[in-house]
This record gives structure tokens, sequence and C-alpha cells, in this order.
């Protein structure tokens, strides 16, 4: 007893720290944990990016607000700092699979150009301000180097965010708004440098009255870049070589962004164009169609409406193609997210399998009908049944107007025609007029997207003609007599089919016989006649061919030595 006891204290000794050690967890990069922390560190990057360079070409501005720029600068360095930890504890993925093993992570990010960076921007180049002086932001633009966060940030957000066409306009404003930033700090930078008021283009002297203060000095400089990288022109003329080598690279600054701005702004309008195309079916080659074939007015009029009306309350036909490039499993996943309710609430598929439910929900297929739009008429055959999603339909007499019922969402009809339920009296007829009164959302499923789905489930086959048979019961449509005959006659004909594929077996298995027979017999033959004809060469020859012979009259080929040898040597045996 003691032994087991040291053993298992001895065996559990070790591993005790390791329980009541914390440690970091490791990030998963797609996560939310790590998503958040990306969006945290936009704060210190853009910090540095704007501020920064404001601060090393206003003085004045750096001169005022000292003590608030070292607590920021601090706190940015500090979260570069946290940046680097996470990067130690964020996992990557190897054949699919999340690595969280702590030292795989680090020796990979120590050997990428990530960390070198990283490690860039947080040199401690402050250090220098006990020789130059705390008024020396430009020995912080190391940290520059981070930017790559941002953008890394900005490619997730756009990624998650239900507008991705308004954050790309959004991040581009951004963009143009820190280079004009940029331009208006290093426009005030060379004014200095020049002189303030040496001429007209650089920045007005400090004896203006108004231009002396901060907020002046940077909305002017901000006024002045904007119009020189617009290109609206209304700027002084330069002077100076330097002020003719600013605005020379303002202009070809300006023509890239220019162009830049222009294939954004394509690329958002296009990929807006191909949404809605995706979503919405195209009315143009409709329209068009119409007034090729001269429809009439009325007709013209319905159909249009129908379109603005799928476009005006967001209405999507084709829900098959536009989740068509997901997987399978994960397309069904959304799929039954998004119908698996209104699917479960039809009679005859309450306690179906649920992988069978997936099956179905996959096949649904939205339709929208107009207002005074026959869904179904009395007598028509019925090929799928429709549960309604949205909307009202009246079951109306053979005038269209008297009304019987209204049929509201949740509800579902046509059930009894998809399935061949034997003895149904109805068949497979429609046995009412259905027309929408308003504008109505139906899921269709049709007759041989059930059969497909029920070859895999023999069973819930069986189970969902059951519930169909106790529905025509309850609505006196199922005629006993019938289904009992036709059960019966199924029954022969399954009988009779039996007895057919048996008697084609035989037939199979006689005929096999008789083949090998002929094959046995055709090979005896053979044999018999090859040993005649060696037989027949023993035999005397006649006058005439034995001097047509000695003539060595033409086709005789054998000499009387190679006969002779051939007869000594006898027939050949079969193979």
């Amino acid at each position: 007893m003691s032994q087991d006891t040291k053993v298992k204290t001895t065996e559990s000794s070790p591993s005790a720290p390791s329980k009541n050690r914390k440690s970091l967890p490791v990030l998963d990069p797609s996560g939310d944990y790590y998503y958040w922390w990306l969006n945290t560190m936009v704060f210190p990057v853009m910090y540095n990016l704007i501020i920064l360079v404001c601060r090393a070409c206003f003085p004045d501005l750096q001169h005022g607000y000292l003590v608030a720029w070292l607590v920021l600068d601090y706190t940015s360095d500090l979260l570069y700092l946290l940046d680097i930890v996470v990067r130690f504890h964020t996992g990557f993925l190897e054949q699919g699979i999340l690595v969280v093993d702590k030292g795989r992570i680090s020796s990979r990010y120590v050997r990428t150009w990530s960390f070198l960076l990283d490690l860039a921007s947080l040199m401690p180049t402050d250090v220098v301000y006990v020789r130059l002086g705390p008024h020396t932001p430009t020995l912080r633009l190391n940290r520059f180097l981070r930017a790559p966060r941002l953008f890394e940030a900005f490619d997730r957000t756009e990624t998650r965010t239900a507008y991705p066409n308004a954050f790309r306009i959004a991040k581009l404003m951004l963009y143009i708004f820190v280079v004009i930033h940029w331009n208006s700090c290093l426009y005030f930078a060379l004014s200095r440098y020049l002189g303030f008021g040496r001429d007209t283009w650089v920045y007005p002297g400090p004896a203006q009255p108004g231009f002396e203060r901060l907020r002046r000095q940077y909305l002017y400089s901000f006024y002045f870049s904007t119009l020189i990288l617009t290109t609206v022109g209304d700027t002084p003329p330069p002077a100076r070589e330097e002020e003719y080598f600013f605005m020379v690279g303002d202009f070809l600054l300006a023509v890239m962004g220019f162009a830049t701005i222009m294939g954004s702004m394509s690329s958002v309008i296009y990929n807006m164009n191909t949404a809605d195309a995706a979503f919405y079916p195209d009315h143009a080659l409709v329209k068009k169609y119409m007034k090729l074939q001269h429809v009439n007015h009325k007709l013209e009029r319905r159909v249009i409406n129908w379109y603005q009306h799928l476009q005006i309350n967001k209405k999507i036909t084709n829900e098959v193609a536009i989740l068509q490039h997901l997987p399978e499993r994960l397309r069904a996943e959304v799929a039954v997210s998004v119908h698996l309710t209104i699917l479960s609430q039809v009679q005859i598929f309450q306690n179906c399998e649920a992988s069978l439910l997936e099956e179905l929900v996959l096949k649904l297929q939205p339709q929208t009908y107009s207002p005074g739009e026959y869904v179904c008429r009395k007598g028509d055959i019925g090929r799928e049944m429709y549960i309604i999603r949205e909307g009202q339909l009246a079951v109306v007499a053979d005038d269209g107007i008297t009304q019987y019922a209204v049929l509201g969402a949740g509800l579902y009809f046509g059930e009894i025609s998809i399935i061949n339920i034997k003895g149904n009296m109805s068949g497979n007829r429609r046995t009412a007029n259905i027309k929408s009164i308003g504008y109505s959302d139906l899921f269709c499923l049709s007759k041989e997207d059930l059969r497909e789905v029920l070859s895999e489930y023999p069973q819930a086959q069986t189970v969902m003609e059951g519930k169909g048979r106790e529905i025509l019961l309850k609505m006196n449509k199922l005629d006993v007599n019938a289904e009992a005959a036709e059960i019966a006659l199924q029954e022969a004909t399954e009988s009779r089919l039996r007895g057919l594929d048996q008697q084609l077996d035989d037939l199979q298995t006689k005929f096999a016989r008789l083949l090998a027979e002929l094959e046995s017999s055709a090979l005896k033959i053979a044999y018999r006649v090859e040993r005649l004809e060696w037989q027949t060469r023993e035999w005397p020859m006649p006058e005439d061919l034995a001097e047509a012979d000695d003539e060595g009259e033409p086709g005789e080929g054998t000499s009387k030595d190679e006969e002779g040898r051939a007869t000594q040597e006898g027939p050949p045996g079969p193979e």
C-alpha cells in the first residue's frame, strides 16, 4: 500500500507545478480575440503615422503638449511590446490544423521578416533625447515599421464586416487623408526652411494677423496640399528650385493617386453591380425581349412590378447559385439555419430524420408571386408542393372571386400530390384554385427532388406514405378497395417479375452450356479434319497428276522428298 502511494506521489509531483502554473493561451489567427487585438493595434499605429509627422513639422504643436506626447508615445510603445508577446502566442495552420506548440510558434516567428520589423520598430531611439532634447520626435520614425499590422487589421475587418464596399470607400478616404496630411506637414516644414513669407508660394509670415496661430498653420497647409494633390489649381506659382521640385513631386503623386482612386471606385462599383446581379435577376433582358415580341402593356407592367418588388424588398430567388461555392456541408448548415423551421412545420415531414430534412432543405426553391397570380388551378397536375413563407393566398372558386379560405405564413399545400399514395381518389390533380392576394413568398419542393432524396431513405418514404394515407383518410379521399387492389396488382407484378428473373437466369445458364458444347464440338471437328488431311497424303496419286508433277507444273509447291518426310513425321497433335 505504501509503495503504491509513493509511486503515485512521485508520478504526480512533476505535473503538479504545471497545473498551478498559469500561461498565456495560444490565439487562433482567425478567432475573435486575435481580431479584436488587431483592431486595438490600429490606434497606436495610426497615432504614430499621423501625429508623429505633425509634431516633427509643427514645432508649436510639439512644445505646447510635451507631457501628453510623452505619455502617448510610451503607451504606444507598451502596446507595441504587447503585440510582440501576442505574436509569440499566435498559432498557425499546418496541414489545416492549428499548431499550439509555443516552441514551434516562437521558432517560426523569429525566422520571419515580421519579427525583424517588430524589433526595429521598438528600438530605443528615445535615448538620444539625452543629447538632443525631448523636442526631436523624428527619432521615433522607426515606429512606422509597424504599419503592416494596420493593413492586416483592415483586411480582417473587410472580410468580417457586413458592408465591405462601404468599408473600402472609408479606407480609401483614410488613405487620401493621410497622404494629404503628410504632404501638408512637408509643405509647412519646407516653408519654414525657406522662410515664411519670402514669396507668395510659401506659408505667409507670422507678421500677418492670424497666421501665427497653430490651427491656422495646419489648416492653411492642409488646404494648400489639397489644391495641389487634387490638381484643382489656383495655387501661387513656385519661385525657387525647391518649390519646383516639391510641386513636380506632388503632381506625380496626384496622378498616381487619381489613378488609384478611379481604380478603387471602379472596383467598388463593379463589386456592387456583381452582387446585385448575383442576388437579383437581370430585368433588362426581359424588358428587351417583351418589346421585341410586342407583349401587351398590361402584362409588361406586371413583369416590371415583379422585378421592382424583388429589388425594393430584397427578395432572393436564386439561393442555390449564391451558395454554390460553399462546401456541401457548410451550404447545408446555412440552408438549415434559414429554412429548417419552415420545413419542419409540414405535417408529413414531422418526426423525420434530421439528415433527411437537411437534404430536403437544399432542394427548396424560393418563388415570389404577384397580386392576383394563380399558384395552381383546379385540375392541374401536381408536380410540387408549396410552403408559405410570407404573404397570403386565397382558395377561390372557378370564377376567381369567391374565397373559401385564406392561407397565411407557415401553412402549406400540395404535399399529397408529390407522394404516390395508392388509392388516392384525386390522383395527382389539384383539387382547388389558389391565388395570391398580395405579393407572396413561397418555397417550392418538386416531386423529382423529393423522390431523389427518398431513394436514399426508404424507411422515411414508408413513414411519409403512412402519414399521407392518414391525411387522405381524414379527408375521405382514400379508396381503400382501390388501394388493396393496387397493392395486390403490385404484388402480382412483382411476383411475375421475380419469375421472369428466374427464367432469365435459367436461360442464361442453358445458353452458357450450349456455347461450351459448341466450342468443344468445333475443336473436335477441326482436329478430325486435320487428321484426314494428313492421311490423304499417303494415298497413291492418279497418273495424270503424277505426270503433271514430273513436268513441274506450277501450283505444286512441295517435293516428293518433303512429302515423304512429312508422312514419316505424321500429323501434328491438337494444340
